[in-house]
């Protein structure tokens, strides 16, 4: 009788699941884009070339090699390349970039750019510079300018090793 009450209640159990609790995730149908021209070459010595074209208009290409090969501390792998799409607005996207020793760049139209440096920040970055570029025994200022300090510590400094 136990088993009987036991398995009732698991069966029970088992239909009180909803039934889409086990799929984790609804799968939505994307239209099939054919791929209509595409290379890709691999060197030997470590230089590539790729690109592509989609039916849907998305096209990508990049071009790699290694700068300065063999010499460890200037090696460098360089990477230029761009991408195109549609975004979903209707908005032709174009991105160029290079990636080398010097970091990723990228560069769009629907990119952010920075806002014009101020032309008082302008005048104080030309005085910086121009400030640099003089000798140092002009650029510091002479010793009695600077105010005489009467402080004493109350403790000696623990001794070091």
């Amino acid at each position: 009788m136990f088993l009987i009450l036991i398995c009732c209640m698991c069966t029970t159990a088992v239909l009180a699941v909803p039934q889409n609790y086990y799929q984790q995730q609804s799968h939505t149908v994307k239209p099939f884009v054919p791929i209509i021209a595409e290379s890709n070459e691999i060197n030997p010595d470590g230089s590539f070339s790729y690109s592509y074209t989609t039916g849907d208009g998305q096209q990508a290409q990049a071009q790699g090699y290694l700068k300065n090969a063999g010499n460890k501390d200037t090696e460098a792998e360089v990477i230029q390349g761009s991408y195109s799409y549609t975004a979903s607005d209707g908005t032709p996207i174009t991105v160029t970039y290079i990636a080398d020793e010097f970091g990723f760049r990228a560069e769009g139209a629907h990119l952010p750019t920075p806002p014009p440096i101020p032309e008082a920040i302008q005048q104080s970055l030309a005085l910086i510079a121009q400030a640099q570029k003089q000798p140092q025994s002009q650029n510091t200022f002479p010793q009695s300018t600077y105010p005489q300090s009467s402080y004493k510590p109350q403790y000696p400094r623990p001794f070091r090793y």
